[in-house]
């Protein structure tokens, strides 16, 4: 508890204090906004502080995307019919996991479209208007065979999205005109972006994934990726990486720009622990989704990284990130490394899943 009550102190330093005490049944530090009895992937913060989540197709669950209540129910979103596959791949969900609210209160959710062996896309939805934005399909070859669209990253001061592909030693990064639907593969077989030869530990055990019987140790590709507050900057490193690395959102929007002197541009901003999930605050601060140590960290303007909090009950397998109103940091935990696909082919995971929350350390962009 004495780290809680430290973190607990920073906070109240800072002049961010709890809206509310927090529940008996968590840490000082964290609070628990909601049991999920399906296991969660991605979520997102809505400007008027509604929680959407993406469900995690490693649990084969029937729901794709979901409004959170309190008390865990899960309703999908946007409706019903978006969260039936089979009756239109184009405006049906197959398999969904990045999802980001922009600020101009659309939700953009990128589908990978691995379970059915559809074309991956991005749907955007309009929340005030409560329609259909767009569709911008993602085919060959801005994807590739053994793509896994995974995360994403909205900018809407340049009109442009950046998406996540930790496809092995040909992970790249794909920029997306939002306008236009064009979409461009960059920066592809990076160091800032393939996997390091880096085991992913969690309470002892490194994860295994089964590849024709035999039990492998995975490799994993860029996956945690954000843009800071001003849409200046873009931060994303590899899941199996101990590196943060940052390129300029004008240099990744400069389609005159070549391959070689893009890769030049990229920097080497931090250390950090394997990682599934970033956000960034107004003020820099990084916050890292700490797998392997049950943890949420943060790396600071001065570029160093430290734990923020700790709980191996709580925070098993802390994955994605979204800065909600009033100053709150939303995460899900989802027990990502119990789950068949990622255990040798076992399923150890168990509901409950959590949607939890902790204040941030300055505000920032809803949604991100």
């Amino acid at each position: 508890m004495k780290r809680f009550s430290l973190l607990l102190t920073v906070l109240v330093t800072a002049g961010l204090a709890w809206a509310d005490s927090p529940p008996a049944t968590a840490p000082a530090a964290i609070e628990v906004f909601a049991k999920l009895r399906e296991g969660p992937g991605n979520l997102t913060v809505t400007p008027d502080g509604r929680v959407i989540v993406s469900l995690h197709q490693f649990f084969e669950t029937s729901l794709r995307v979901a409004l959170v209540e309190s008390d865990g129910k899960l309703t999908p979103f946007p409706n019903a019919e978006w969260n039936t596959p089979g009756l239109d791949g184009r405006y049906s969900f197959d398999s969904v996991l990045g999802i980001q609210c922009d600020q101009r209160g659309v939700v953009w959710m990128l589908d990978n479209g691995l379970r059915g062996k559809s074309t991956p896309k991005l749907v955007g939805w309009d929340l005030g208007e409560n329609r259909l934005v767009k569709v911008i399909p993602l085919p060959p070859p801005v994807t590739r065979p053994d793509s896994f669209v995974n995360d994403l990253a909205v900018d809407r001061a340049h009109d442009r999205i950046y998406i996540a592909d930790p496809a092995g030693e040909r992970s790249a990064l794909i920029v997306v005109d939002i306008e236009t639907g064009d979409a461009r593969r960059v920066l592809e077989g990076h160091p800032s972006v393939v996997p390091e030869n880096v085991d992913m530990v969690i309470d002892g055990r490194p994860l295994e994934m089964l590849q024709d019987g035999k039990a492998v140790r995975p490799r994993v590709g860029v996956n945690p990726i954000a843009l800071d507050a001003a849409d200046q900057w873009l931060y994303f490193g590899p899941m199996s990486g101990t590196s943060l690395y940052r390129a300029r959102t004008s240099d990744l929007g400069d389609a005159s720009l070549p391959a070689m002197a893009l890769a030049q541009r990229v920097e080497r901003y931090a250390q950090r622990p394997v990682s599934d999930g970033i956000s960034v605050d107004g003020d820099g601060n990084i916050y890292i989704s700490a797998v392997a140590d049950h943890a949420i960290g943060v790396i600071g303007p001065d570029q160093q990284y430290r734990v923020l909090v700790r709980d191996e009950q709580y925070l098993s397998w802390p994955d994605a990130f979204s800065l909600g109103p009033n100053g709150w940091m939303y995460v899900v935990a989802n027990q990502l490394h119990k789950t068949a696909p990622l255990n040798g082919g076992t399923k150890e995971a168990r509901a409950p899943y959590y949607v939890l929350r902790f204040r941030a350390l300055a505000p920032g962009v809803v949604g991100r």
